[in-house]
């Protein structure tokens, strides 16, 4: 297991979340929590998917996988269901903080000409 991947614990928490698979005959050859694991890892380090560890499964697959449930909308059905879990046992806190000292005027209200300024005549005529 590597130092991203999911726990035990972790592991336990998503698992019923996830669809389960329909398709009878031979069984997978690769883990749905490798694949994931390799999911994650693409995720956190922003590599190519050529480039995630074989350890996790080929990329091909793990791509395929990823591409289906987000296509299919699972990905955001497991946040959503994940964070309803973690509101209701209050590990979330929904508090805003609006900082106004960042906010900038735009560059006409800093003194720029404005339209009426541009037809009266300089001084001293023309």
């Amino acid at each position: 297991m590597g130092r991203g991947d999911l726990t035990d614990e972790q592991w336990a928490v998503l698992e019923p979340l996830l669809p389960k698979g329909t398709k009878l005959g031979r069984p997978p050859v690769w883990s749905r929590r490798q694949l994931i694991d390799g999911i994650r890892f693409r995720v956190r380090t922003g590599v190519p998917w050529r480039d995630v560890p074989v350890e996790y499964g080929p990329w091909g697959r793990i791509y395929d996988l990823f591409r289906r449930w987000q296509r299919a909308g699972i990905w955001h059905q497991v946040l959503t269901q994940l964070q309803s879990q973690a509101d209701a046992e209050g590990a979330i806190v929904w508090d805003l903080s609006v900082d106004s000292t960042v906010c900038r005027a735009h560059q006409y209200a800093a003194g720029a000409r404005k339209q009426s300024d541009l037809q009266k005549e300089p001084p001293g005529g023309v």
